[in-house]
This record gives C-alpha cells, structure tokens and sequence, in this order.
C-alpha cells in the first residue's frame, strides 16, 4: 500500500463508525499502516474499539457520535475544532430487518430509518465536518454496489438499493459544489462488495480479513487524486 504522499508526518483519518464490521477493521488496519485514527462510535458502551486504544494509545482516539443526532455532531465538530486531518470516511450505515421487503410492504417508518441513516446523514456529517478536512485531503463514504443504476438487473433489497443510489446523487450534488470551492479534494464512494458482517449476513462473498485491505489500498490511493470517483474494492469505476 502507498505510504509516498505522506513522507514527513503520520496521515491522520477520522474515521464515522467503527464500532464493529467493517468500521472496526478498517481502523485496525488504518494503525497498523501508520495513520492516526480518530474513530466514533455510537455507543460508549461498545467494547471493541476501546480494546484497541491499549494497542494503540497514542495512534487512536475514540469519539461518541450517533451520526442522526445533530445534537452530538455538533458537539464532536466542537471537540475537534482546530484539528487537521488528512482525511474523513463516512462508514455508517443501516439496512432495514427484512431485506426482501419491496418499497410497496416497508412500513413508512422503517423506510425513514434506512433513508436519513443511509443518505441524509452522512451528507450532514460531511458538511459538518469538512472544515476539518485538509483542502487537498480525501472526503470518503461507504456505499455499495448496490447503489449502481445501471448494474441493478435483479432488482432485490429495495430499500436499501434506493438509500445507497440517494447517498452516491447526494455526493456528486456535493461534488459539484466542491470542484468551485475545494477543486484539489478527493472524494470516494466506496462499493467493497458483499461482506460477511452483521450488517452484510453471513452469506456474504467475501470475509473482513479478504476485503479490509483492498479497502485501505483504495482509500490510500484515491488520496491526492481530486474529484468524485464511484469504485469498487480494486479500485475499479462503478457504473452509475
């Protein structure tokens, strides 16, 4: 993985939950690359993330953060102010129970849930906290194959498929303000494919330990290359 563009100093990430899954390994794997990773979590009642802070005590901080309270991403912007980091990823997210429900059968309720954990909130967190952000620095989120338009042939998983389309318009929408204002940024929408998480179930493709990496690599190289890219965990584009 590249480690060239940041030759005279550590690269520093905050990191939007990672708790557990993918947002855990990730800042696993973020420290053992040499980033400083400060990392929210929803609850502080979480244990994991707090296990690693005795690994890494002074790479890692933790932060609490229910990214749908505005209340507490308010306060964390407070807390972080005068901060620099190199780079923010967006990994929260949230799939409704019953994943076969078509758009006709989920309750309202439910639907919202997926929608502003998926789409609004994320896109609040980063405007938030993009002052934060070095202004050649990398605005990520995770997103999903899912979120393809024109690879959606089998239709499924309908409430989640419309929340990760939503998150990939809100971002080019965020993209195009942000070519005028921060032309030398670098923003990702990360598909990492299917994962066995609890969040991903257990038929998922593919295992944390196969994927995580490839992630890192992604996110590594998207660094100082400007502009909205939508790419799977190779690197590779992602039809709209």
């Amino acid at each position: 993985m590249s480690h060239h563009l940041f030759e005279t100093e550590k690269p520093r990430m905050l990191l939007i939950g990672a708790s557990k899954g993918i947002g855990l390994a990730l800042a696993e794997a973020l420290l053992l690359q040499g980033w400083e990773v400060t990392a929210t979590l929803r609850a502080s009642s979480q244990p994991a993330l707090h296990q690693l802070v005795a690994r890494y005590p002074n790479a890692l901080t933790i932060e609490q953060l229910d990214i749908n309270d505005a209340d507490q991403l308010s306060a964390l912007k407070q807390r972080l102010q005068g901060q620099n980091f190199d780079a923010l990823f967006v990994n929260a997210g949230t799939a409704n129970h019953n994943q076969e429900e078509t758009i006709a059968e989920v309750s309202t309720e439910a639907f919202m849930q997926v929608m502003i954990t998926n789409a609004l909130s994320p896109l609040r967190v980063i405007e938030n906290l993009q002052s934060l952000i070095k202004s050649d620095g990398l605005i990520g989120v995770m997103s999903s194959g899912q979120g393809s338009v024109s690879n959606n042939v089998k239709g499924g998983k309908e409430v989640y498929r419309g929340s990760k389309a939503a998150l990939n318009q809100y971002m080019r929408c965020y993209a195009a303000r942000q070519a005028v204002t921060h032309p030398h940024r670098a923003l990702l929408l990360l598909a990492p494919g299917w994962i066995r998480t609890d969040l991903g179930g257990e038929e998922g493709t593919f295992s944390l330990e196969e994927t995580i990496p490839d992630i890192v690599n992604v996110i590594e190289t998207k660094q100082g290359r400007a502009g909205l890219e939508y790419l799977d965990r190779f690197g590779k584009p992602v039809p709209w």
